[in-house]
């Protein structure tokens, strides 16, 4: 009954609500009162803030949800091995990708990894900005750059260009930018990260980083829909290599600014320690790292 409860409660944080927590569950509203309050009875402390517009998770609570999700994972994995033998692949994964990546990149490769192992399940979150991958209980995150947090550990996948492109018909229509300080006169199309506006790009001038301020009519915290607009004509876009090689590929979008690029930046699946001893999760990562670097 406790590891009911400690999945009822990680549905709660997650749903954000006792009462949607209820309906994913398909339990009344008294019944997941009543589990909550058992479970905080059980560990002696109170595990959730509640007020009437929002709740959080005590100190306590955080730590029992990072703990819940690991415990739970690897019981999946028992369960799945004693049924079905050493060799069966079975049980949840959680992960999180940048949006356009996530659909064009990352879901092929989650599709094929379940066509071979059908016991497998996914449970995807598309989001361009950070993502607290042990507050959010993931088992991998998708990042670009490098590992800042030391608690988590990253495996590389490739590297990463930022390109600076637009589509023909905008370049056509408002002219093309020959030097960095040429986009205060254009449409750039900004990404949103949190509260944070990408407005300040960067570029490599006579051996040095200068960030340029840019503007424009569009902001968006959705990269794909950002590309879309680019392909539409409306602006100059700053997005990575691996999200718009098809579109230039098929002369969508035209690379621009080129002899000003910055070096490309790391590509990582991030994961917390420990989340390599679980095998799916290990052979999910060999096949991440085998699709981006072309094997």
């Amino acid at each position: 009954m406790v590891l009911d409860n400690l999945r009822l409660f990680l549905t709660i944080l997650e749903k954000g609500s006792l009462a949607a927590a209820g309906r994913e569950a398909g339990l009344s509203p008294a019944t997941v009162s009543e589990r909550l309050a058992a479970l905080e009875a059980h560990y002696g402390t109170r595990l959730l803030n509640r007020t009437t517009r929002a709740l959080a998770p005590t100190e306590e609570g955080r730590a029992l949800a990072e703990g819940a999700h690991q415990l739970l994972a690897d019981f999946d994995a028992l369960d799945a091995r004693m049924k079905f033998g050493i060799d069966h692949i079975a049980g949840p994964i959680r992960l999180s990708a940048p949006v356009d990546l996530g659909r064009a990149r990352i879901a092929p490769v989650l599709e094929a990894f379940q066509a071979a192992h059908p016991e497998v399940t996914f449970d995807l979150h598309l989001h361009d900005g950070y993502v607290d991958i042990a507050g959010q209980g993931l088992d991998l995150a998708i990042r670009f750059g490098d590992l800042a947090d030391s608690n988590l550990r990253a495996r590389r996948l490739t590297t990463s260009r930022r390109l600076i492109c637009a589509a023909p018909s905008y370049l056509a229509r408002c002219g093309r930018p020959e030097h960095p300080a040429d986009l205060v006169g254009h449409n750039c199309l900004l990404m949103r990260f949190g509260s944070e506006i990408d407005r300040l790009w960067p570029f490599q001038i006579n051996g040095q980083i200068e960030r340029h301020a840019v503007r424009g009519n569009r902001v968006a915290n959705d990269g794909a829909l950002v590309r879309e607009w680019a392909v539409a004509g409306h602006g100059i876009v700053r997005k990575s290599e691996w999200d718009v090689n098809d579109d230039i590929k098929a002369g969508r979008l035209v690379p621009i600014l080129q002899p000003f690029a910055m070096p490309g930046l790391a590509l990582q699946a991030v994961f917390p320690e420990g989340r390599t001893d679980q095998r799916r999760i290990r052979l999910l990562l060999d096949a991440l790292v085998a699709a981006f670097q072309g094997r």
